[in-house]
C-alpha cells in the first residue's frame, strides 16, 4: 500500500514581500504534489504566513497599527500572489490562529513533562535607546567564528554558525544601531544535548532513507559534530504565543520554537483528522521543501522538539533544500529596488505558466542559480514555445490540413512507444525524488525527441508517396503529446491542460501518460504561447541602478570599489578540516598572503602551485573552517552540479603585484577600502564571449584583456 504524502514548504514570514527566490520553496511543494496527486498518493500540502516575533511587533509599532492589524494586510498579500501563480494549497493558514496556541503550549508541556525544559538566568542584550530586550535577529555584530560582520543574534550569515547574541563582537541594536548592554532575565531552554542522542539515531536512519539534500546532510552533520547547546525557546515579547508555566506568564515563545509547529497547527485547522497525517509514521511520509538558510530548524529544531515530547510524531522524509536564487548578478532587495517580487510580477504580462516553467527549468538545486531577464526570454522562448509549443502546433496543424483532424486508429513505432516509456520512468524517477529542474529537462528531451523525428520524416513530402506512413507517425506524435500534457500538468497547469484538450483528453492522471489510447478527433489547434519580445523596459523598472547611470559610470565604480592584482601561487596544502578547500600561500608582489578557495575536484595541486593569478586584493579577511583567509582567487564557471566547470583566471604574462584595470577606467592611485565577500558578489563580473566584463568593459591587466579559455560564457567570482 502506497504511503500518504504530507507535503509543506517554508512559512513566509508575513511582513516580508515574497521575491522569485522565495517563491521557489512554495512552487516546489506545490509541483511536487501535484504530481504525487497525480500518481496516485494521498497527499496533503499545507503552508501559510508566519507571524509572530520581534520582526512584526516592531513594524506595527512604526506603522502606528496593531501587529494583528500588520498581519492581516500582509497575509492577504501573499494569498494573492500564490493564487496568481496558481499555487494549489490544500491549506494556506497562519501561526497566528488560536490552533497554532494550542498545538504550540501541548508539545512544550509534553518537553517539560520529559525533562528536556531547563530554566535559568541568563545574560542578555538591552537597547536602552529602544528600552526593550533584543531579539536573537535584531542584535547585530561581528561573528566570533569566522570574523564576518555581517553576523546577526541567531546565525552567521557568513559562515552558518548558530550563535548566542551575547557572543557577537561588537554588538549593536538591528533597529537604531546603538550599543546594547547586558542584562539579567530569566528564560527557558530547551536541552538539546539531552535529545542529541535521540536526533542523531533518526537522522542516520531518515537522511538515508529520505535521501535528504547533500547541503542538507552536511550543514546538519557540521552542527552535531561542533556540539549541540541548549537553545532558549522565550521571549521577552508581547506578540506570540504565551508560556503556559508559572513564572514565565510574561514570556512568549520564541518564533523558530513555534513556526515549524505551524505546520502541524495549520493541518490541524483544515482537518480534525490532523493526527492521522502527523501522528502517523506507519503510513505518512513527510517531505518539507526549504532554502538552505532554514535547514538547522527543520533538522535539528523542529525535530528535536517532537522527539522529546515522547509522542510519536510523523517525522521528517525528504528535506528538499534549495540553494540560492539571486537577481541579474545580486541578491533581491525591495529597499534597493533591485528584483522582481511576487507583487510585481503580475504588472509584467507575463503569464503564471512562463513564470513557472523557467523557475523550474533554472531551479538552484544544487547551487545557487542567477535569474536574468535574457535568460527568461531565452529559455521561455527557446524550450517552451520554440520546442514544447513548436512539437504541438506543427504536429495538430499538419493533421488538420491534411487529415481534417482526424487520425485512423492503428500502430504506433516501436521506437516512439519505448521512448515515451523510457522518458515517463526518467522523469518520474527524478519528481520523486524532488529532482524537479532535472524532471523537467527530462520533458523537454522528450518534446525534442518528438521535433527531431517529425523533422526527419518530412512527412510534406512522403504524405505524396505514403499516406499510411504519415498517419502512423502522427499517432506516434500525438501519443507523445500527450504524455507531455501529463508530465507538464505538475509544472505548468494550465498550458498543459490546453495541450491535453487539444489531443482529445480534459482529464489526465499520471499513469495515463503510457496509455495508448485510440485516436480521437482532434479539436481545431489555437495558438497555446506568444512569445516574450521584450524585457529590457523590465531590467530598467526592477533594477537598483536608476536610469541616469551609464555603463561607464557602472564599470568606474567598480573600479572604485574592487581592487584586483596578480598574485604567484607559491604553495598549497589541502585545508585540515574541509575536503573541498585548498590552502593557497600567495605572493602579490612583496606582499605574502594566505587564502582559501573551493577548487579540490577542479585542479590538483601541481596544476596551481607557481601559477600567476587575480586575486581580490581587498577583502576584509574571514576564516573558512577555521583557516584565515585574507582575500580569493578568481575563477570563471559555467554549468552546474555535475555539469559545473571551473576554470581559474592564470596571468602567465603579468608582473605579481600588477593592477588589473578595466578598459578605459582608470584605478584610483590608493586601493579602494576593504569591503565584504557578500558586497563582492554584487558586482556582475562576467565571462563573455571568452573576455572577462563588467558592464560592456574589459578587465585588462599591463594593458591585455583578461581572457578565459574553457568558460566562455559564465560567471566570476
Amino acid at each position: 500500500m502506497k504511503k500518504k504524502r504530507l507535503v509543506t514548504s517554508a512559512l513566509p514570514y508575513v511582513n516580508n514581500i515574497p521575491h522569485l527566490g522565495n517563491l521557489v520553496q512554495v512552487l516546489s511543494a506545490d509541483v511536487f504534489s501535484r504530481y504525487c496527486r497525480s500518481a496516485g498518493y494521498e497527499t496533503l500540502y499545507v503552508c501559510g504566513t508566519d507571524e509572530y516575533g520581534t520582526a512584526t511587533e516592531t513594524r506595527a509599532l512604526q506603522r502606528g497599527v496593531t501587529p494583528q492589524e500588520l498581519c492581516d494586510h500582509y497575509h492577504a498579500i501573499h494569498r494573492d500572489i500564490y493564487e496568481w501563480f496558481n499555487i494549489g494549497f490544500d491549506k494556506f493558514g497562519r501561526t497566528s490562529d488560536p490552533i497554532q496556541t494550542e498545538v504550540t503550549q501541548s508539545i512544550f508541556l509534553d518537553l517539560d513533562r520529559e525533562g528536556y525544559i531547563n530554566d535559568r538566568v541568563i545574560e542578555q542584550l538591552f537597547c536602552e535607546s529602544c528600552d526593550t530586550f533584543l531579539a536573537d535577529r535584531f542584535v547585530e555584530g561581528t561573528c566570533p567564528h569566522c570574523g564576518s560582520d555581517d553576523a546577526r543574534g541567531d546565525q552567521c550569515n557568513s559562515c552558518g554558525k548558530l550563535l548566542d547574541p551575547t557572543e557577537l563582537i561588537n554588538p549593536r541594536c538591528g533597529s537604531c544601531g546603538e550599543t546594547p548592554e547586558v542584562r539579567s532575565t530569566h528564560h527557558l531552554f530547551i536541552d538539546l544535548p539531552q535529545i542529541l542522542p535521540k536526533l542523531e539515531s533518526w537522522m542516520d536512519d531518515a537522511s538515508v532513507r529520505g535521501f535528504w539534500a547533500k547541503n542538507a546532510i552536511q550543514m546538519t552533520k557540521s552542527w552535531i559534530r561542533d556540539g549541540l547547546k541548549e537553545r532558549c525557546i522565550t521571549r521577552d515579547l508581547k506578540w506570540g504565543i504565551p508560556v503556559p508555566k508559572e513564572g514565565f506568564e510574561d514570556k512568549v515563545f520564541y518564533v523558530w520554537f513555534d513556526a515549524p509547529i505551524g505546520y502541524i497547527s495549520i493541518t490541524a485547522g483544515y482537518t480534525d483528522q490532523w493526527e492521522s497525517w502527523w501522528k502517523n509514521p506507519e503510513q505518512v511520509e513527510l517531505y518539507q521543501f526549504i532554502g538552505k538558510d532554514n535547514i538547522p530548524f527543520h533538522t535539528v529544531i523542529f525535530p528535536s522538539s517532537l522527539l522529546g515530547s515522547g509522542k510519536n510524531w510523523t517525522m521528517l522524509h525528504h528535506m528538499s533544500s534549495s540553494e540560492y536564487l539571486n537577481y541579474e548578478g545580486g541578491k533581491f532587495s525591495k529597499s534597493n529596488n533591485h528584483g522582481v517580487f511576487g507583487d510585481q510580477v503580475q504588472e509584467t504580462g507575463i503569464p503564471a505558466d512562463y513564470w513557472r516553467f523557467y523557475m523550474f527549468y533554472n531551479r538552484p538545486e544544487k547551487s545557487d542559480v542567477n535569474f536574468t531577464w535574457d535568460d527568461l526570454k531565452e529559455k521561455v522562448n527557446g524550450e517552451l514555445i520554440g520546442n514544447i509549443g513548436n512539437l504541438v502546433n506543427r504536429t495538430l496543424s499538419f493533421a488538420h490540413r491534411f487529415y481534417d483532424g482526424t487520425i485512423a486508429d492503428g500502430a504506433i513505432d516501436q521506437e516512439i512507444l519505448d521512448q515515451v516509456v523510457t522518458s515517463v520512468a526518467a522523469v518520474t524517477q527524478h519528481v520523486d525524488r524532488a529532482e524537479l529542474r532535472d524532471g523537467l529537462r527530462q520533458i523537454c528531451a522528450l518534446s525534442s525527441y518528438g521535433n527531431k523525428i517529425f523533422q526527419a520524416a518530412e512527412p510534406w513530402k512522403l504524405i505524396k508517396e505514403d499516406s499510411l506512413a504519415v498517419e502512423q507517425l502522427l499517432r506516434g506524435l500525438i501519443h507523445i503529446i500527450k504524455a507531455l500534457a501529463t508530465l507538464l500538468a505538475p509544472y505548468i497547469p494550465e498550458s498543459a491542460q490546453k495541450i491535453g484538450s487539444l489531443v482529445g483528453y480534459d482529464t489526465l492522471t499520471w499513469k495515463d501518460a503510457l496509455e495508448v489510447a485510440a485516436p480521437k478527433a482532434l479539436p481545431t489547434v489555437e495558438k497555446l504561447f506568444t512569445p516574450i519580445e521584450e524585457v529590457e523596459s523590465f531590467r530598467k523598472k526592477y533594477s537598483k541602478q536608476e536610469d541616469t547611470v551609464t555603463l561607464e559610470e557602472t564599470a568606474q565604480a567598480f573600479m572604485d570599489e574592487i581592487d584586483l592584482r596578480i598574485g604567484t601561487i607559491t604553495a598549497i596544502d589541502k585545508h585540515p578540516e574541509a575536503d573541498k578547500l585548498y590552502v593557497e600561500t600567495i605572493m602579490v608582489g612583496e606582499e605574502e598572503r594566505q587564502i582559501v578557495s573551493g577548487l579540490v575536484g577542479h585542479y590538483t595541486m601541481e596544476e596551481l602551485l607557481g601559477k600567476n593569478v587575480v586575486v581580490v586584493y581587498n577583502l576584509k579577511p574571514a576564516k573558512l573552517r577555521g583557516v584565515k583567509s585574507q582575500g580569493m582567487l578568481l575563477a570563471a564557471s559555467s554549468g552546474e552540479g555535475d555539469d559545473e566547470v571551473v576554470e581559474v583566471l592564470f596571468v602567465p604574462q603579468a608582473q605579481s603585484g600588477s593592477r588589473v584595470a578595466l578598459e578605459g577606467c582608470t584605478p584610483p592611485e590608493e586601493g579602494p577600502k576593504r569591503i565584504k565577500i557578500d558586497r563582492f558578489f554584487e558586482i556582475p563580473l562576467r565571462a563573455e564571449g571568452n573576455f572577462v566584463k563588467v558592464s560592456d568593459s574589459t578587465l585588462v591587466v599591463e594593458g591585455t584583456p583578461l581572457r578565459t579559455e574553457k568558460v566562455a560564457e559564465g560567471t566570476v567570482g
